[in-house]
């Protein structure tokens, strides 16, 4: 597949990925919530808190999917082994890193202000491996392609 194909194969994934996310956390957890609270009206304290903190959780993915698409933006020029999208990948490494730290600390929180099950929290540890593991790629991925993009620098000084 050619570079530039390939590039704008990628935003429009990351385009889908934000369009699926709106929906998400427009629509689907507010109703999954309002579900929640009204077989269950005893839980309906918790609703605006969680649904607060579920609502905050997006803005660390939709900095990382602005990077993504910076990082598709350089592919799609030939730029692809740079500087730069060794520092993009290291911030999503930090924003996936931050928001799994992020997501189980108000977890815990809310467990400590009577609005969470600790079955709850066991279940969170699947997202937080899921951010950490996301963390450890991107990171690994920033690393090799600084290591790439050193090398290129090399090559192109050498006639």
């Amino acid at each position: 597949m050619e570079q530039n194909k390939l590039a704008k194969w990628l935003k429009v994934i990351v385009a889908g990925i934000a369009v699926c996310g709106f929906f998400i956390y427009a629509f689907l957890i507010p109703d999954f919530g309002k579900a929640i609270v009204s077989d269950n009206p005893e839980f309906a304290y918790c609703y605006q808190p969680w649904l607060i903190f579920i609502s905050l959780t997006a803005l660390p993915c939709y900095a990382a999917l602005f990077f993504a698409w910076k990082i598709f933006s350089n592919i799609e020029i030939d730029n692809s082994f740079s500087l730069q999208n060794a520092r993009y990948l290291k911030w999503i490494s930090w924003l996936a890193a931050g928001d799994a730290a992020f997501f189980f600390l108000g977890n815990i929180v809310l467990l400590f202000l009577g609005m969470n099950h600790p079955g709850i929290i066991l279940y969170s540890l699947i997202v937080v491996f899921a951010g950490v593991a996301i963390s450890v790629a991107a990171a690994t991925l920033s690393h090799l392609v600084l290591k790439a993009a050193k090398l290129q620098e090399e090559n192109d000084l050498t006639v």
